[in-house]
C-alpha cells in the first residue's frame, strides 16, 4: 500500500511539473507565437468613423478595420476588434485583454514610451468643430477661451485643449464629443482631423457642424505591448499595403484624402 500510495504521489509530481512547465513555455512565447497560438488577434478600438466603426450589418469597418483584418489574415489568424477605455489602452496591452491598438492612434510620447509602436502611416491634426452659424465669431484660440469643450478622455484633443487653456469635459470617445456639441451640452469639440471630414458637414448627420481651426499636426500608428516583434512584422505589412496600393483604395473608400497617406 505505501507502494501504492508513493507511486501516485510521484505521479501526480510529475503532472504538476508538467503543467508547470507548459504553463512557462507558454510564457516564453514571443508576441507573435502567442497570437499564432491562440489563433486570432484582438484588436483594441474605439467607435470612431472613419478608422473604426459598425455597418448596418454590425459588422466593424473602416480604413484601421479593414487594415487589420489583411493583417491579421496575412498572419494566419482571426482578428477580433474589443472596444476598449482610451485611456486604459496600454493597461489593456499589458493585461493581454488585446493584442494591439490600431484605432488612428496619435505617436504622442505617452503611446511611445508605453508601447512598441509600429512606423506613421497617416498624417492627422487636431481640430476645433462647433456649430455653423457661430464659427465666425470664434476666428482662433484667443477667442475660444471662454467656450466649454467636449474631448476623448486620455485623447491627443484632451492634451490639446490643455495646451491652449481650454475649459473642457471629458467624454467616451469622438463620436460622444460631436453629440455633445449637436446638442448643445458643450460649445465646441476637438476631434482629429481625419473624423472631421468624414462625419460633420453637408450629407452627414451633423450637417449643423464644422470644422475651423487646426491645433497642431501629428501622425497615427499601431502599438504593441513593448519589445513585441510583431511591430516588425506589421512595418513589412504597411510598405506592402502601400507599394500595393492597398492604402491608397482604402482612403478613397472611406474618404479620406490620400494627400495623408504616409509612404512606407
Amino acid at each position: 500500500m505505501k507502494v501504492l500510495k508513493r507511486v501516485l504521489v510521484l505521479t501526480v509530481l510529475a503532472v504538476m511539473l508538467l503543467s508547470m512547465g507548459a504553463c512557462g513555455s507558454k510564457a516564453d512565447l514571443t508576441d507573435y507565437e502567442y497570437v499564432k497560438d491562440k489563433g486570432t488577434l484582438v484588436v483594441g478600438i474605439t467607435d470612431f468613423a472613419p478608422m473604426d466603426y459598425k455597418d448596418e450589418n454590425g459588422e466593424w469597418i473602416g480604413y484601421d478595420a479593414d487594415l487589420a483584418k489583411a493583417f491579421a489574415e496575412e498572419l494566419g489568424v482571426e482578428v477580433s476588434f474589443q472596444v476598449i477605455e482610451w485611456g486604459n489602452k496600454i493597461l489593456e496591452l499589458d493585461g493581454k485583454t488585446i493584442d494591439c491598438v490600431w484605432n488612428g492612434m496619435t505617436l504622442n510620447d505617452e503611446v511611445k514610451a508605453g508601447m512598441s509602436t509600429s512606423n506613421p502611416y497617416l498624417k492627422n491634426a487636431q481640430v476645433v468643430v462647433m456649430p455653423q452659424d457661430v464659427a465666425e465669431q470664434y476666428p482662433d484660440v484667443a477667442s475660444m477661451k471662454d467656450l466649454q469643450f467636449a474631448v476623448e478622455e486620455a485623447s491627443a484633443g484632451e492634451e490639446m485643449a490643455e495646451v491652449n487653456g481650454f475649459k473642457s469635459t471629458p467624454v467616451l470617445d469622438q463620436a460622444t464629443a460631436l453629440l455633445e456639441v449637436s446638442s448643445g451640452t458643450c460649445d465646441a469639440a476637438i476631434i482629429d482631423l481625419l473624423m472631421s471630414d468624414a462625419m460633420i458637414g453637408e450629407g452627414t448627420s451633423y450637417a449643423n457642424l464644422t470644422r475651423t481651426i487646426e491645433l497642431n499636426s501629428e501622425e497615427y500608428g499601431i502599438g504593441f505591448r513593448k519589445g513585441s516583434d510583431l511591430t516588425e512584422k506589421l512595418n513589412d505589412f504597411l510598405k506592402k499595403a502601400y507599394d500595393d496600393g492597398t492604402m491608397a483604395q482604402l482612403a478613397e473608400t472611406y474618404n479620406i484624402s490620400a494627400d495623408t497617406i504616409i509612404a512606407q
